[in-house]
């Protein structure tokens, strides 16, 4: 079963409040997408506990319902 673009953001948003999150279908298929996720969260910590973060706030379903997600993160500049 494929998630939704919305669901994918709001479960960022919802561990990141703060966070500004662009989340774009790579293969029209709901399987393969990519974020952008931009929150002050990330500042000072390394890109992989960054990632870290974004994958806990997906709650397991990377890798069922969420095929693949390719990331970057940042905070706000």
């Amino acid at each position: 079963m494929a998630m939704q673009a919305a669901d994918i953001k709001a479960l960022i948003q919802e561990a990141l409040p703060d966070a500004q999150v662009h989340i774009e279908d790579l293969a029209g298929d709901g399987d393969h997408y990519a974020a952008n996720v931009v929150s002050e969260a990330f500042r000072g910590v390394s890109r992989v506990k960054q990632h870290q973060i974004v994958y806990a706030a997906l709650r397991g379903r990377m890798g069922g319902e969420l095929h693949a997600l390719a990331l970057q993160t940042s905070a706000p500049a």
